[in-house]
């Protein structure tokens, strides 16, 4: 004898399918909506807050020899700055890989660079750093020689504390890839004199920092690129 076949046993197969079908449909859309979702926040962070808090300038000097001996022209810089780093991000922390901050002065880098520590940065959360920034007789332009004395003049002279370095974002679980920061800090250093050599034959001529150790409390907002 033949098995009798039921035709309601063959559509509740058919419901039961075509529930699996339309139930693998909407995850799918749902997924997609999902990552889009994701896309849209990682491609659309709020990037982070630097603020250059104070700094305490040791030295700046600046030293150049007389036209008869070829020797380069050299500034020795070194000072302690207090950068701040705020995540205004609600749902996205920030990852800092690496990170080195130096100082510059038009155009011209004249200190070393002080790598900061990885760290990780939560949601609307406060980072502080306190790098030292070295730089031992660095050669620089002869062209310098004229408008830092004409900064002294008028009392004072911009600095530029630099970062650049890499940052990624975070979301949940997943982390993004490395983005490029780019981050420039003005600072004001004030001069209180300095003592300078202009007479026919001289072999020198120093522009100094007159008030070494001077802790100067700046707030400076700085400007970010990611």
């Amino acid at each position: 004898m033949s098995k009798k076949e039921c035709p309601h046993h063959d559509d509740d197969d058919n419901h039961h399918l075509h529930r699996q079908i339309l139930a693998g449909i909407l995850g799918f859309i749902v997924l997609i909506l999902l990552v889009i979702f994701l896309i849209w926040i990682i491609l659309r962070p709020t990037k982070p807050r630097f603020i250059l808090q104070d700094a305490t300038v040791y030295a700046f000097n600046f030293s150049t020899t007389g036209a008869a001996v070829p020797t380069p022209n050299t500034l020795t810089s070194t000072m302690q700055v207090t950068l701040t780093s705020f995540n205004p991000n609600q749902r996205i922390g920030i990852y800092y890989t690496k990170l080195d901050v130096y100082a510059s002065y038009r155009g011209q880098q004249i200190s070393l660079a002080t790598q900061l520590p990885t760290s990780y940065q939560g949601h609307r959360d406060v980072t502080v750093w306190s790098p030292f920034l070295y730089g031992n007789a660095v050669p620089v332009s002869p062209f310098l020689l004229e408008p830092l004395q004409q900064d002294q003049n008028a009392g004072g002279v911009l600095v530029n504390v630099k970062v650049n370095g890499r940052v990624k974002w975070k979301v949940g679980t997943w982390v993004s890839g490395r983005y490029h920061v780019y981050v420039n800090c003005p600072a004001y250093i004030k001069f209180v004199g300095g003592d300078r050599d202009n007479a026919v034959g001289a072999s020198a001529t120093e522009v100094k920092l007159a008030s070494p150790g001077l802790k100067l409390s700046l707030v400076q907002s700085c400007n970010v690129d990611v």
